[in-house]
C-alpha cells in the first residue's frame, strides 16, 4: 500500500514539475487556461468566483444547478439552486423546455445563457457537468469551481 501511495505521489510531483516548466515565462499563461478531460481549453471566464456568484444571486441573474447527489444536500446547499445529479445532467439538458420545467420546477437554460452556473462540492463534478453542457451546445455555461465547500467557508453563518 505504501508503495502505491509513494508511486502516486511521485507521478503527481513529476506532472506538477512538468507543468511548472510550461509556466516559467512569468506570464499568467498557466493561470488563464485549464485543460478539461476532453483536452479542451477552459478559459477562466468560464469559472464563476464566490464574489461573482454572490453578485449574480443578489440581482437574480443566475440559473444555479447543484450536480451533487441528493443525499449530499442534507449537509446544505446554496440557496436557490436546483439539484440535477451529475449522472442526470446530459439527459436533463436533452429534455425539451416543458419537460425540463415539469421535472425540475425551473426553466431550462438556453444554449446562449451566460447565467447558467453549475456547482458541486469542490468543483470536480461541476467541471464534468460543464463539459457535458458544452458538448450539448451550452456555449456560455459556467461553473463555480470553489463549490459548496468554499461557499460554506466564505458565507456568513
Amino acid at each position: 500500500m505504501n508503495r502505491v501511495v509513494h508511486l502516486v505521489a511521485l507521478v503527481l510531483l513529476c506532472v506538477s514539475a512538468d507543468r511548472a516548466d510550461q509556466c516559467d515565462d512569468g506570464a499568467d499563461s498557466c493561470n488563464k487556461w485549464t485543460e478539461t478531460s476532453h483536452n479542451r481549453p477552459l478559459n477562466t471566464d468560464d469559472v464563476v468566483t464566490y464574489e461573482q456568484l454572490k453578485d449574480m444571486m443578489s440581482t437574480g441573474s443566475v440559473q444555479l444547478f447543484d450536480v451533487r447527489e441528493p443525499d449530499e444536500l442534507e449537509a446544505g446547499f446554496i440557496p436557490g439552486a436546483t439539484n440535477i445529479p451529475l449522472g442526470d445532467v446530459e439527459q436533463a439538458l436533452r429534455l425539451n423546455p416543458d419537460q425540463f420545467r415539469e421535472r425540475y420546477g425551473v426553466p431550462k437554460p438556453g444554449l446562449e445563457d451566460s447565467d447558467f452556473v453549475l456547482y458541486c462540492q469542490r468543483g470536480i463534478r461541476s467541471l464534468s457537468a460543464l463539459e457535458t453542457a458544452r458538448d450539448l451546445g451550452y456555449s456560455k455555461a459556467r461553473h463555480y469551481a470553489g463549490g459548496y465547500s468554499e461557499w460554506i467557508q466564505l458565507e456568513p453563518q
